[in-house]
């Protein structure tokens, strides 16, 4: 289901810090972020538009700086590559808005291997899901 939204609707609705990351692409400072040693049980959505993302149970302590899980909710991420910086990398964006998440990469030391490093400012924990 898309959730898409003008730029001006996204400022609106966003905060200039999830703004600069989810909409352009940006990053938080590696640890900094809220989520990057949060070990509650539940679910992390799009902070942009809420669509379910991650299990808690998919998350773990990778060393990146930022909250890393080995699987995203099937259907719940994109992946495209991204060449800027002069860095091969994937982008992980949200399926259903766009919004940029983080990066991915292939990890061996995970049962999918994959790790998502992911900006704490793009998501939004729910311990209800």
């Amino acid at each position: 289901m898309s959730k898409e939204r003008s730029e001006e609707e996204w400022r609106a609705i966003l905060s200039p810090e999830q703004f600069r990351i989810i909409r352009q692409k940006g990053t938080e400072k590696s640890g900094s972020g809220e989520y990057n040693k949060f070990d509650e049980r539940g679910v992390y959505n799009c902070a942009a538009c809420d669509t379910p993302l991650y299990y808690s149970n998919t998350k773990f302590n990778s060393g990146c700086g930022w909250p890393a899980f080995f699987e995203a909710i099937p259907g719940a991420v994109n992946r495209k590559e991204d060449n800027t910086f002069g860095m091969k990398r994937i982008e992980i964006t949200c399926a259903a808005c766009g919004g940029h998440l983080g990066h991915g990469e292939g990890f061996n030391h995970t049962p999918e291997d994959e790790r998502h490093c992911v900006n704490s400012v793009s998501l939004k924990f729910n311990s209800k899901n």
